[in-house]
């Protein structure tokens, strides 16, 4: 009996290597939480998020705002909504989604794809 495995995601994910510092969470609606000082190693990114993993307990359903760097002074700034969690080793692998991140700006995504295979 084989099993194959669907891909859900809409778009494809790329490797990155980037560093981000988180230092408010937010939600909708709600009080921020200041002080977080968490470090995230984001591992990969696609037109509509990115993962990444941390050693701190980032709660889901939160944002934050970043600006992904992707190379040769190319960068953006979006806010990024935490959708998933879970454990690896000694780090929480999390999954986010960009929130209401223009068209344009998903084209830098697709640019940094084309340099990738250059």
């Amino acid at each position: 009996m084989s099993t194959t495995y669907e891909e859900k995601r809409k778009f494809k994910r790329l490797p990155i290597n980037l560093m981000l510092g988180v230092d408010k969470l937010y939600k909708q609606d709600s009080d921020e939480v200041d002080d977080v000082n968490a470090d995230i190693k984001v591992i990969d990114i696609s037109k509509s998020g990115l993962g990444f993993v941390s050693k701190a307990k980032l709660p889901v359903g939160q944002y934050f705002n970043s600006t992904i760097g992707l190379g040769s002074n190319d960068y953006f700034r979006a806010v990024v909504k935490i959708v998933r969690e879970s454990d690896e080793d000694n780090a929480i692998r999390y999954g986010a989604e960009f929130v209401g991140l223009a068209p344009f700006l998903q084209k830098k995504v697709d640019d940094y794809e084309l340099r990738l295979v250059k």
